[in-house]
């Protein structure tokens, strides 16, 4: 990507954060005269871009998740404080997201300081323009997953908690296990030195391909529905929040960048072209057995 077009990307990014956070902020309480909501919206782009700086003098990626695990429990931790009467939905919606923080930022940053790099960001990182978008885009990354959660907790409506409460905590029970499971087994799956340069498809992994992708899409969509009661207008908009987790993770980053990159490793080797023929991208389908054992 050139400067110019990195310099555009980082203004179209600006602007999206900026509508959605306009959007958001009709119902939200004030704090000092100004919506919660736009001020929590504002403190992942802030924070990105003050770790941005050192990280590129460095030349590292290291706190880079690291950094938007940081920011989820800093909004809501936030909000906790300007909030003076916090209701129970917005203590559980709070709670939930800095739990599925610390736990995938603690295992994203421990993973790239014992592997020593992210192959994501090997050309980026030397960058300037690239390397300030790709940490821009991680401040509005933590803003949309978290906006239909974040609209709740700065709400100034209050609904009791009910039926929508109790199936988008089923689901985020659910999608937050997957996505644990998943990593466990990758994780323990690559510590072997026989798997080595291999592809995994046992466990979750011989159900879909990228399991933890669709745990952290389903949790987003239970956090979406628990917050749905005391959502009106215009803060309706933020129920965008599980549909951007899913179009960044399986158009943008994620699955996009991982797939080609097996497909160049794996490609001919006939046992993966199986497994990848028939094994869903996202969507678990289960088998009656595994496939065998190998991963990226």
């Amino acid at each position: 990507m050139s400067n110019t077009a990195s310099i555009i990307s980082i203004l179209i990014s600006l602007v999206l954060g900026i509508t959605i956070a306009l959007a958001g902020s009709p119902g939200s309480i004030s704090f000092n005269g100004y919506p919660l909501f736009a001020i929590c919206a504002s403190i992942g782009f802030f924070l990105h871009w003050f770790v941005f700086i050192p990280s590129f003098f460095y030349q590292t990626e290291h706190y880079f998740d690291l950094t938007g695990s940081i920011s989820y429990v800093a909004i809501v931790l936030f909000t906790f404080f300007a909030v003076s009467n916090l209701d129970s939905r917005s203590l559980l919606i709070g709670v939930l997201i800095i739990i599925w923080a610390i736990r995938l930022g603690s295992f994203l940053f421990l993973r790239v300081k014992r592997e020593g790099k992210d192959n994501r960001f090997t050309v980026m990182k030397t960058k300037f323009w690239l390397f300030l978008f790709t940490w821009t885009v991680g401040g509005l990354w933590v803003f949309i997953t978290m906006a239909s959660g974040l609209a709740a907790l700065t709400s100034a409506k209050i609904v009791p908690l009910g039926w929508f409460a109790l199936v988008g905590v089923s689901l985020w029970l659910e999608g937050f296990i997957i996505e644990v499971v998943a990593d466990y087994q990758k994780s323990k799956f690559k510590s072997k030195e026989e798997n080595q340069n291999k592809f995994i498809n046992q466990g979750l992994w011989s159900w879909s391909r990228h399991p933890n992708y669709f745990g952290e899409i389903t949790l987003w969509f239970g956090i979406t529905i628990i917050a749905f009661p005391v959502l009106e207008g215009w803060q309706l908009v933020t129920l965008i929040s599980p549909v951007f987790v899913y179009i960044l993770l399986t158009k943008i980053s994620g699955i996009a960048m991982l797939e080609p990159r097996a497909d160049k490793k794996w490609g001919e080797d006939p046992e993966y072209r199986l497994y990848k023929e028939t094994t869903p991208a996202l969507i678990p389908m289960f088998k009656h057995k595994n496939q065998g054992i190998k991963n990226e």
